[in-house]
Order: structure tokens, then sequence, then C-alpha cells
């Protein structure tokens, strides 16, 4: 069975930076894409950021340059760096697996990822 588990989250002020790690569990997933989504209070999941198996990556316009996001196959562990945190990146932060991933496939739609983990807050305030 697969599973993911998120850790990381936490609270910060503007300005600062967390970590967000992901562990896979129940099967390798190195020819898997892998994604980071967040939910907000009252709004709809929203893409963060994707990496193919090839390294390929996607951001959405709201985290380019400040968010990164990686992957250590041996780990069975994606990650996600989050610096210059603003108020409005409050939310849940979930990762997602999607088996079915190419070299350079990305995905930013939440439809394509088959697992998807619990999710981590991470709250941004002064």
């Amino acid at each position: 069975q697969v599973q993911l588990v998120e850790s990381g989250g936490g609270s910060v002020q503007p300005g600062g930076s967390l970590r967000l790690s992901c562990v896979v569990s129940g099967r390798t997933f190195g020819t898997w894409a892998l994604g980071w989504f967040r939910q907000a209070p009252g709004n709809e999941r929203e893409f963060v950021a994707a990496i193919s198996w090839g390294g390929f990556t996607n951001y959405a316009d709201s985290v380019k340059g400040r968010f990164t996001i990686s992957r250590d196959n041996a780990k069975n562990t994606v990650y996600l760096q989050m610096n210059s945190l603003r108020p409005e990146d409050t939310a849940v932060y979930y990762c997602a697996a999607d088996r079915d991933g190419s070299a350079y496939g990305a995905p930013t739609g939440a439809l394509a990822y088959d697992y998807w983990g619990q999710g981590t807050q991470v709250t941004v305030s002064a």
C-alpha cells in the first residue's frame, strides 16, 4: 500500500523559510512525477510545484523564484524549500504522486495524481 507522509510544516514570520518533506512508502517512486499542492480555508486546492522523474520542474507563478522542489530517489522523498514566505502562502500543503509520469512530465492538475498525503499546515504571520 502506497503512503505519503508530509512533515516540516509550522508557523513562521513573513520573509522566513520552511522546508517540507514527503516520504513515499510502499513503492519506489523512481519513475513517478511528484507534486505539491496547497489549500487555504475557503479556497480550492491549488497547484504549487511538480517534478518529473527526469528532473523537469513546474511552478505556480505565485511561488516562482521563492520555492524549490527537489527529489531524492534513494530516500523516496520529495522536498519543497520555501523561502521569502508571505501570509498568502498560509495553507495546508499536500504532496502527491503520479505513477504514470514521463521524463519531462510534471503535471499541474490534481487529477493527474494517484496518491496523496494527509497534509501539513504552514502558517505565515507576524
